[in-house]
């Protein structure tokens, strides 16, 4: 068993908080840490008493990061806090010597740009210090990514075409709802697409390629089934 610390207090920390408070056999402790302590106090309270730690610190701040893995000590970090914080946070893991996971791939604040490159140059440092960095592991990539493997390797022979279709199907009674946070959820859609084919990669502008889908009408999703960060 062992210590879990998850960075973020937004939909996807509630689902992940959830979710592994039900595990107390794998994460016996758990803490749950953001810039706005209250709401980590929140979903403590949601999850039930004496499951979850709560405390604040400010993700783009390496000293305070770094001084709080120290004083929990967690076997791992959950990272679901903003993707421009990445780094920061996977710096902090290399100086105390924390595994490291999260849910999207860095991007830098002032343009919405996709790709592992600047992740990637941890690789070394991380294997040097016997650590492990799972990237991209929210719901596309991520789950998809496991679902679309295990279809190739069980059920079909070839695989020529291959299309991931993301929908929260739901719009929790606003006008306006997003999968997750409503920012990245922007940045996304208006940025130019990508899609490999061919042997290369092919960019479009944003919403080029339009295809009409029906969604199954489906019932709300409670806090804990939520769509995760990409």
């Amino acid at each position: 068993m062992a210590k879990v610390l998850i960075i973020g207090a937004g939909g996807v920390g509630t689902v992940v908080a959830h979710k592994i408070a039900r595990v107390p056999q794998v994460f016996a402790e758990i803490m749950l840490a953001s810039r706005t302590k209250s709401k980590c106090d929140a979903i403590a309270k949601a999850v039930g008493p004496s499951r979850i730690q709560t405390a604040q610190v400010d993700a783009d701040d390496v000293r305070q990061l770094v001084e709080l893995f120290k004083d929990f000590k967690p076997k791992i970090v959950i990272n679901v806090a903003l993707p421009y914080q990445d780094l920061a946070i996977m710096d902090a893991c290399l100086e105390t010597g924390v595994n490291y996971l999260d849910t999207a791939s860095y991007e830098p604040p002032d343009v919405a740009k996709f790709e592992y490159k600047w992740q990637w140059a941890y690789h070394d440092r991380f294997a040097d210090a016997g650590l492990t960095a799972i990237l991209g592991c929210g719901f596309d990539p991520g789950v998809t990514g496991v679902f679309a493997a295990y279809a190739a390797k069980h059920h079909f022979d070839e695989i020529h075409c291959l299309d991931i279709v993301d929908c929260n199907a739901g719009d929790h009674g606003k006008p306006f709802a997003t999968n997750f946070n409503p920012e990245i959820n922007i940045r996304e859609v208006t940025q130019r697409g990508k899609y490999w084919e061919n042997g290369e990669w092919i960019e479009t502008e944003p919403h080029e390629i339009h295809k009409p889908l029906n969604y199954p009408i489906s019932a709300p999703a409670n806090p804990t089934s939520s769509t995760t960060k990409n």
